[in-house]
């Protein structure tokens, strides 16, 4: 295949995916926020729980949109599928902009959020294992590493788009008119829309998978991709051991490095709001381009050592990365209800954070084409969705969730949020080396 055409494949691809993504990370970017406006005020570690449950109930429902879409995918095709997921994604996404806060309608408020909020993860679970399937089915063998970790980039830049647009609503107006019921954290919500509006021009202009249509046109789709993926035999056995050892650990990684991170700076470092956000920007920047680094190097290596070399790196370093985090905001001013950083910390900071992020690219950026690979393609949709949406929507999105209350149940010990994180990483770091296959240009046409 010509470079330019599966360049339009992957931008295609990959700024659906990223609209996607800046829609699911909207609401925990603004969760303290969101706190406020949609539930009783009185109690604020109680509303923002509840928040971050919604979160994370987003990311519950993943494995199920998984099925969902994953079977319509193997059946219909890749790209009808991912063009659905993306208006049902957009769609909810502007409607949780336009709810009235719990002062307006009570209790129905945190209700139609938390209905939207459902919506938002099944639709989540369909879109990444389309994007990731219909890009590897485009590339040739020996680069599918380096070409689907574009679409790994994807969910780095969804936050890192997240991020800014709040910045620059939030810093074109006064605090009171951001955070008021009607006030201007709605507008990100809002802008998805015209971006959502923008990727699904795109997308209608795509053509379907050369494998996959190949397989339609022989009559030789699965008839049953949900019983072919989880009754027969060995394919289960392969889904477990992708869930188990390799995206499980992936998973909580990807959560600790960038969302708990930045909820640590903010609440526990009682960074501003600023600070903990542009900190966060920076690292992002620095890190992403080796989401194709490590794609590009597992190619040429293969998948196994790198996912589980940044699983070690993140066990053993966790707790002194946050624990220097702590110790050097909160010895700037022990009473603070807010910190600033001075010139020379906050660039440590960065410099730490874009460490937690490396690692998230050495789990992340091979992760795709390692799923591709081991499934056939008439049932790979399916298949590799699920361990996916398993790990990062499961076990990873109650990262933040799960740090909280062990935060709040345990609260002489300011980093007992990580040993959740760590627990599952180590996990799945002992299983991962135990028993996978350290594999690369695997053949993805059977």
């Amino acid at each position: 295949m010509a470079q330019s055409s599966i360049g339009r494949i992957i931008g295609a691809s990959s700024v659906g995916t990223m609209i996607e993504w800046y829609d699911f990370y909207l609401f925990g970017m603004l969760a303290k926020t969101l706190s406020v406006q949609f539930f009783p005020t009185g109690n604020p570690t109680a509303a923002l729980l509840s928040t971050l449950a919604i979160f994370a109930a987003g990311f519950i429902v993943r494995p199920f949109g998984a099925l969902v879409f994953g079977r319509l995918g193997d059946k219909v095709g890749r790209k009808y599928t991912f063009l659905l997921t993306l208006v049902l994604m957009g769609g909810s996404t502007f409607l949780i902009g336009c709810i009235p806060g719990y002062a307006s309608i009570g209790i129905l408020a945190p209700i139609l959020v938390l209905l939207l909020r459902l919506v938002q993860g099944l639709a989540l679970g369909g879109e990444y294992g389309g994007a990731a399937t219909y890009v590897a089915e485009h590339a040739p063998a020996n680069r599918r590493g380096y070409y689907t970790s574009w679409i790994q980039t994807t969910a780095t830049l969804g936050l890192f788009v997240a991020l800014g647009v709040i910045l620059l609503v939030k810093s074109s107006m006064p605090e009171a008119s951001f955070t008021a019921e009607w006030g201007g954290w709605r507008y990100p919500f809002w802008i998805s829309l015209l971006l959502v509006g923008v990727s699904i021009y795109i997308r209608m202009n795509m053509s379907e998978s050369p494998l996959f249509a190949e397989l339609k046109s022989s009559g030789k789709t699965s008839v049953n991709p949900l019983k072919e993926s989880f009754q027969h035999r060995a394919n289960f056995k392969m889904v477990l051991l992708a869930l188990f050892g390799a995206v499980m650990g992936e998973g909580v990684v990807w959560y600790t490095g960038q969302f708990y991170a930045q909820s640590f700076l903010e609440t526990k470092c009682k960074l501003d709001f600023e600070q903990s956000r542009t900190i966060l920007l920076w690292a992002i920047a620095g890190a992403t381009p080796f989401f194709v680094f490590f794609g590009w190097l597992s190619d040429r290596i293969g998948r196994k050592w790198i996912l589980m070399s940044g699983m070690l790196l993140a066990v053993l370093t966790y707790r002194p990365i946050f624990g220097y985090f702590l110790e050097h905001s909160i010895a700037l001013d022990p009473g603070a209800s807010v910190i600033t950083l001075s010139k020379e910390m906050y660039w440590r900071f960065v410099g730490l954070v874009f460490l937690l992020i490396l690692y998230v690219t050495m789990v992340y950026g091979p992760i795709a084409a390692f799923l591709v690979e081991l499934f056939p393609t008439r049932i790979r949709y399916t298949s590799m969705s699920l361990p996916y949406h398993i790990g990062n929507g499961v076990f990873g999105g109650l990262v933040p969730f799960i740090g909280l209350l062990l935060s709040t149940s345990f609260p002489e010990d300011p980093l007992v949020g990580l040993w959740y994180p760590i627990a599952i990483t180590a996990l799945c770091f002992v299983i991962g080396v135990l028993y996978l296959d350290n594999k690369a240009d695997e053949n993805v046409t059977d």
